[in-house]
């Protein structure tokens, strides 16, 4: 996104328009509307698509002579990791299922890094008082929280439309080996929907840093794509084993907005080194994972092929409200020059750019009118965006009508700050 730094002849119309937006808006208070787009959620429309699972496994809980209902298979049934190496394009091996949650497999993965340290590393990280963990701004609020809460400094950096930006991130490594980290979302990136591109993924990959940094590769939305036209991802792990840094990253997936986020599947892929590790930690932790709910997801999807033409369904009900946001934001605001937005091929979210100093007004003014948005700052560390003007949307979970209602309110809200 570039500038949004208003143009002249923007601001005067603005200005001219002003008693007209004032009213405009005072018509939306009057309506008492309680709107909410903060937080990434497939809609209930969305979540009926998987009801399948709710009868099922039924008594087909036997899986080769495995009674799924029972302990065991700590690192998840075989088809469901065949199902999520498919996914992941990477050896069946090299892939542990877990609960529903991969956010919970990422925080387990840096606590036990804290706790005990990683392969390659000489010390456990909570050693380190000084320890650093990259994060590409805007990005997603919960992956700041994790490293926040364990006692890693933020060190942002920017993202671009080919993921983070390299030669911040490589200035960083290259110089301080306290860093341990990176988050990435490298498809349809919350919130902007960067895709990473070949040469950022290479870079990552490549780049001279300490021999426990760890890539996080959050692959949420793999298969979230909102058309047939879907950017090509490379293959984080071959880059890194081809680099000679093989342990270097770790990925994560799951189902969560595939079937049901409450009881979907996770899970995480990793060296054959690093997944060793893992497993000496968590035959600890768990007896192993609910296995009754990996066969009912392998009931209903099947396959690969079954699951992406699930996702097509989902993308049938979500599409339409990205155009809808789009097209008004176009219409409202596009011939101003007070923002800019993405336009992502995928994902869950539009990441909105306003004038410099205006997202907390804008934001409060939308909360007035009943309309909630993502908090001003949350899609930087520690809440705090330096330019306050990022503005995050989530279209996903109300219904269309409302979609628009919200993006019309949000407009207004723009226009009124940025004549201020």
């Amino acid at each position: 996104m570039s500038s949004t730094s208003p143009s002249e002849q923007g601001l005067k119309i603005l200005r001219q328009q002003r008693d007209q937006l004032q009213q405009q808006y005072r018509d939306f208070k009057n309506m008492q509307l309680s709107l909410d787009i903060t937080r990434g959620k497939p809609s209930s429309m969305q979540l009926d698509l998987a009801n399948g699972l709710l009868s099922l496994p039924g008594d087909q809980y036997l899986l080769n002579g495995t009674d799924t209902r029972n302990y065991g298979g700590l690192d998840g049934l075989p088809p469901m990791k065949a199902l999520f190496a498919e996914i992941l394009e990477i050896s069946v091996d090299n892939i542990i299922v877990g609960g529903n949650s991969s956010l919970n497999m990422m925080y387990d993965t840096l606590a036990r890094g804290c706790q005990f340290g990683v392969p390659d590393g000489t010390e456990p990280w909570h050693r380190i008082e000084t320890r650093k963990f990259i994060c590409p701004s805007p990005g997603y609020d919960r992956h700041f929280k994790v490293t926040e809460h364990l006692g890693f400094e933020l060190l942002t950096v920017d993202i671009t439309d080919d993921g983070p930006d390299m030669d911040q991130v490589e200035t960083l490594v290259s110089s301080d080996h306290d860093i341990k980290g990176i988050w990435c979302v490298p498809k349809y990136s919350n919130p902007t929907g960067s895709c990473y591109s070949n040469d950022t993924v290479k870079r990552l990959a490549e780049m001279p840093a300490a021999s426990d940094f760890r890539i996080l590769w959050d692959n949420a939305y793999a298969e979230h794509h909102l058309s047939d036209d879907r950017p090509e991802l490379a293959n984080i792990m071959e880059h890194c084993v081809a680099a000679g840094n093989a342990n270097r990253v770790i990925e994560f997936a799951s189902t969560s907005k595939i079937s049901h986020p409450g009881s979907g599947v996770a899970c995480l892929a990793a060296s054959d080194i690093n997944i060793a590790d893992i497993k000496t930690h968590i035959s600890v932790q768990t007896i192993g994972p609910d296995k009754v709910n990996q066969i009912r997801h392998l009931q209903l999807f099947k396959n690969l092929q079954g699951l992406r033409t699930h996702m097509r369904k989902h993308a049938a009900l979500v599409k339409p409200k990205f155009d809808l946001v789009d097209e008004i934001l176009e219409r409202e605001l596009g011939d101003l020059g007070i923002a800019t937005w993405t336009k992502p091929k995928g994902g869950y979210f539009i990441s909105l750019d306003a004038p410099d100093g205006t997202a907390k007004k804008i934001i409060e003014l939308a909360a007035d009118a009943g309309v909630k948005l993502t908090g001003a700052g949350a899609p930087f560390p520690y809440g705090k965006d330096p330019r306050d003007r990022n503005i995050r949307i989530a279209p996903t979970f109300p219904i269309v009508e409302e979609v628009g209602q919200a993006t019309q309110v949000l407009t207004t809200c723009i226009k009124l700050a940025a004549s201020a």
